[in-house]
């Protein structure tokens, strides 16, 4: 006998609708076609196991099994549940009316019960799309799926679950979230604040100004001066994501697995911190089974790379692309994976191997050949990528015993959420344009145009600093920025000299110019 079921198959963000043919005729032979991976392979011994613990026989037959369409590569166990369904609605175990209603996903244990799968949120949204009534998923992924409308989603604990449910039993209800209750609710939960930082002004205001635009920022200091706390609290004062940039952020921590169990949307933007021992394939995706990256995890957030030389070189540098394009595409002679990677990068670094050049309280021990060497670990066209370069320095013992709180979060959010709104506004007729940063260069002429004494600055800047073309984009993007925080219309020459302050670190003669 004949039996269909659905499920869908996951390729980076991309789904396939996939139907699954079970054919058992009498014989005693088992074949599965479709281009299925080791783990769908391996699912009949799973199944065999979990529909004789259950006290289902599927008995003895030929079993042909059939994964359309079979140019597209199967992976994963999540095939499990549709399998064993079909199986079962083959030799009649399973009513028929209700498989063509419903996708199912899910993978099963030796004992029946279903185990949760990655993907659950791009499996519901594409169930939707193809005008399914309901989906069937592993109860820890409940949450995940029934975050989609007008799809019935359930949550099963077992395969006997499944069979009752499709064999017309009335005890099971679909899971119902209110999505933007829960959204909203959850939206300004931070446990770090930036009252808790004394001093450091002049880097706050970096920051403000980066969080403003969007735009890249390295700070550069001894140890201990709060690079790594002001970064922590960086994402405190960001604009609040939007629904679609949430869905969007949470179908990529689906894809890769990262979601918690009583997760539905993530409200929060991310804040993703990797070991300097990253590899290239960790920070920007790939694998056998290609997963995202850390760069697309901080979609829509920060990526924070504390100890930024520390890094291998061959790492930094496949982060020049994707800081342009905002995507990255994994090709491979089996797959090609596009993920988003909007993201903030936000970095910090000692001024020298010892860490301690330029500062007042402690001797450097380095050479200015070492200092140069060290500076060099960072490329000049990955720095010309990075809008704002602060300097800091520790904060002094006169500061640190002061009692009153620096300005919370909840100000500084304040004044980025006017700016980003006036972007927002400026950008409206442009599509996939949000903030500053991402302006092209004849967007630049159009918003950020100096005037004549800004250009008078602006040549001497270059000339002195030495810098790029790309160095002078990003010079204007923050002048904007700068301006919107303002509230002004033009570009000033006040907030030119601010965003030329911003570039001191751009070339390699750090050692001999004493900028600390």
């Amino acid at each position: 006998m004949l039996a269909k079921t659905y499920t869908v198959a996951v390729n980076g963000l991309e789904t396939t609708t996939i139907t699954v043919e079970v054919n058992i005729v009498r014989g005693v032979m088992f074949h599965m076609t479709g281009l299925p991976d080791t783990a769908v392979k391996e699912s009949y011994d799973r199944i065999r196991s979990a529909t004789t613990n259950l006290g289902f026989k599927i008995g003895l037959g030929e079993i042909t099994i059939n994964l359309s369409p079979a140019d597209i590569k199967k992976e994963g166990s999540g095939y499990d549940l549709p399998l064993a369904i079909g199986m079962l609605a083959a030799t009649e175990k399973v009513q028929e009316e209700r498989l063509s209603q419903y996708m199912l996903v899910g993978e099963l244990g030796l004992d029946g019960r279903l185990q949760p799968i990655r993907g659950a949120l791009p499996i519901a949204i594409r169930a939707r799309k193809e005008k399914f009534k309901g989906l069937i998923v592993p109860k820890q992924n409940i949450r995940e799926a029934a975050v989609v409308n007008n799809l019935e989603v359930y949550g099963m604990e077992t395969l006997m679950d499944v069979v009752q449910f499709l064999n017309g039993a009335d005890t099971y209800q679909p899971t119902m979230i209110d999505t933007r209750h829960e959204f909203y609710e959850q939206q300004n939960q931070y446990d770090l604040d930036f009252c808790d930082v004394k001093g450091q002004e002049s880097v706050k205001r970096a920051l403000e100004v980066a969080a403003a635009g969007g735009h890249n920022l390295i700070m550069i200091g001894p140890p201990g001066s709060g690079k790594s706390m002001l970064a922590k609290r960086l994402p405190s004062i960001l604009p609040p994501l939007s629904l679609s940039e949430s869905l969007e952020t949470t179908q990529i921590h689906s894809v890769a697995g990262k979601l918690s169990r009583d997760t539905s949307l993530i409200s929060q933007r991310p804040f993703r911190a990797p070991h300097h021992t990253i590899s290239q394939v960790a920070l920007v995706g790939g694998g056998s089974n290609p997963q995202p990256g850390e760069i697309s995890l901080a979609h829509n957030g920060v990526l924070f790379l504390d100890e930024m030389p520390e890094l291998s070189r061959s790492v930094l540098e496949v982060l020049r692309q994707p800081l342009e394009d905002r995507k990255i595409t994994i090709s491979r002679a089996k797959y090609n994976v596009e993920y988003p990677c909007s993201f903030m990068l936000v970095a910090s670094m000692n001024p020298c191997p010892c860490g301690y050049y330029g500062d007042p309280t402690h001797h450097c021990v380095c050479t200015p050949g070492q200092i140069q060497r060290y500076m060099n670990k960072i490329s000049g066209p990955l720095l010309d990528r990075i809008d704002i370069h602060c300097e800091i320095q520790a904060v002094p013992f006169s500061e640190l015993s002061q009692m009153q709180p620096g300005e919370p979060s909840e100000k500084i959010r304040e004044r980025v959420i006017a700016a980003r709104k006036i972007q927002e506004e400026r950008f409206k007729p442009f599509k996939g344009i949000h903030c500053n940063a991402m302006m092209t260069e004849r967007m630049l002429h159009q918003f950020a145009e100096p005037d004549a004494v800004s250009i008078d600055m602006l040549r001497m800047a270059m000339e002195r600093l030495k810098l790029s073309a790309r160095a002078y984009s990003r010079i204007l993007k923050v002048a904007r920025t700068i301006a919107d925080l303002a509230g002004s219309e033009q570009v000033q020459s006040m907030h030119i000299a601010e965003a030329i302050g911003y570039r001191n670190l751009d070339r390699g003669d750090w050692a001999e110019r004493g900028i600390l």
